[in-house]
């Protein structure tokens, strides 16, 4: 299979025709294409390159959809700069206008932060998955799901532990 990939993008580069290519693979979508559209219940979600999914999925299924684990899904309050989540007060990149019905915050498990440290959000362990070449920390926080991702060697506290995130503008 990646050896068909890998002459299909050749031949894709040698010709520089357009090629239409439809799988369910994340993986296969990501490496293979220039531009991925992303279809959910019958209909086009999003359209970008890999980077522009990953960065700024314009749907919460190309949120789950792009990366491994998928994007987490909070429930939120938007402020200005500032988000409530669980309780807690969460800086934005931005500022926002009034938001009004359900809003919800998409932050990536590469941009979790996990410390011993209070200043963040409390959260508690519920499993840790080692996928070699890192760590998927599978946490509650207030209720909600959330994962994270450390690296390899990194090790966890073992009291309390609490969450933050990294902001991208």
């Amino acid at each position: 299979k990646w050896e068909l990939r890998t002459q299909l993008k050749a031949l894709h580069h040698e010709f520089g025709h357009t090629m239409i290519y439809v799988t369910h693979d994340q993986t296969e979508a990501l490496t293979f294409a220039d531009k991925v559209v992303v279809m959910y219940d019958g209909r086009v979600v999003q359209m970008g390159t890999p980077q522009e999914l990953f960065e700024r999925p314009e749907h919460t299924f190309v949120g789950y959809f792009i990366g491994s684990p998928g994007m987490n899904v909070l429930d939120a309050t938007v402020n200005g700069d500032a988000a409530q989540v669980a309780g807690q007060r969460v800086a934005l990149g931005q500022g926002y206008g009034a938001l009004s019905g359900k809003v919800e915050i998409g932050v990536r498990p590469e941009f979790v932060q996990i410390s011993a440290e209070e200043g963040g959000i409390p959260a508690r362990v519920k499993r840790v998955e080692d996928v070699g070449r890192h760590k998927i920390v599978r946490l509650d926080m207030s209720g909600q799901s959330i994962d994270a991702i450390i690296e390899e060697g990194a090790n966890l506290p073992s009291e309390s532990i609490f969450i933050s995130f990294e902001t991208k503008g």
